[in-house]
């Protein structure tokens, strides 16, 4: 199993702040790529993420993305090179949010695994949040530090911290708004795995390929769903989804195709398709779309 980052099917130039390249696996390598800026990223740089997330949640040949830094960081955080341009006085109105990555990653149908191979500063950790796997660098220094910039923590992350290690960690890290090293992301439940810089990515893409082979598309993004709305949804709610998806699932090709691979000890070959079979009513269809 090849922990080679994916080459096949690049969609971006490499002098592009975001790249991506998708390999026979169905992995989509997502490279932040300001390096000579740590990776800070501008209004541009989110954009181009955002679409990027977009096309790719749209894509079938793509089973599983993995996030990660160009050079020796993952991302600085919002780009300070002006100072304060950062955080100007946003624009009035009904339009404004404090995540400005739309679609963020815990709306995608695929799994998100972020490499977070250096560090990973403010908005550059607020993204990795909405991940929903995480492996850390030893040598990264992270933290959420907007309360040490005279705003507060964006992107959602008094959700997404709460909701992955509870209130009592979540203070920790985003009151507190220190700088932590790698180890300390999985003693708070922030990542599951702290490696050496370079076993970063190398890990994060074997972990994401056997997800690619191994797991059946449309049952990823449904289970990704129900798990995503688990955390503010009620047991009726989580119940009904399940119960929705065993309904889809059960008896269809992929679900037999899941057996017969298991009894006969071979990769499965699955036909389930993310965008032609997905529910266009019953409660998956209502779940908040990718936008």
């Amino acid at each position: 199993m090849s922990a080679t980052p994916p080459t096949g099917r690049a969609t971006s130039e490499s002098e592009d702040p975001v790249t991506v390249a998708v390999d026979g696996d169905g992995i989509a390598l997502v490279t932040l790529n300001r390096p000579d800026r740590l990776n800070a990223l501008r209004g541009r740089d989110i954009g181009a993420l955002s679409r990027a997330y977009a096309r790719l949640d749209s894509d079938d040949d793509v089973r599983i993305i993995v996030l990660t830094g160009a050079g020796r960081a993952f991302c600085s955080g919002a780009d300070l090179s002006r100072a304060g341009g950062a955080f100007q006085t946003p624009k009035q109105g009904g339009h404004y949010r404090s995540s400005p990555a739309r679609p963020m990653a815990f709306q995608l149908r695929k799994p998100v695994v972020a490499a977070i191979n250096g560090h990973a500063i403010g908005l550059g950790m607020t993204l990795a949040l909405h991940c929903d796997f995480r492996f850390i660098a030893e040598e990264a220094k992270w933290g959420v530090v907007q309360v040490r910039r005279g705003v507060v923590p964006d992107a959602v992350s008094h959700w997404t911290l709460v909701r992955s290690v509870g209130v009592a960690a979540a203070a920790e890290v985003l009151l507190a708004g220190q700088l932590f090293p790698g180890s300390d992301a999985v003693r708070l439940g922030v990542a599951s795995r702290c490696l050496p810089a370079a076993d970063v990515l190398p890990a994060a893409l074997t972990f994401a390929r056997d997800i690619a082979v191994e797991a059946a598309p449309l049952s990823l993004a449904m289970c990704k769903r129900i798990l995503w709305t688990a955390a503010d949804g009620t047991l009726d709610e989580v119940d009904r989804l399940e119960s929705e998806a065993h309904q889809l699932l059960m008896g269809a090709p992929d679900a037999l195709e899941g057996g017969a691979a298991a009894f006969e000890r071979r990769p499965p070959r699955w036909t389930g398709r993310v965008t032609r079979d997905w529910p266009t009513s019953g409660g998956f269809s209502a779940l908040p779309p990718v936008d």
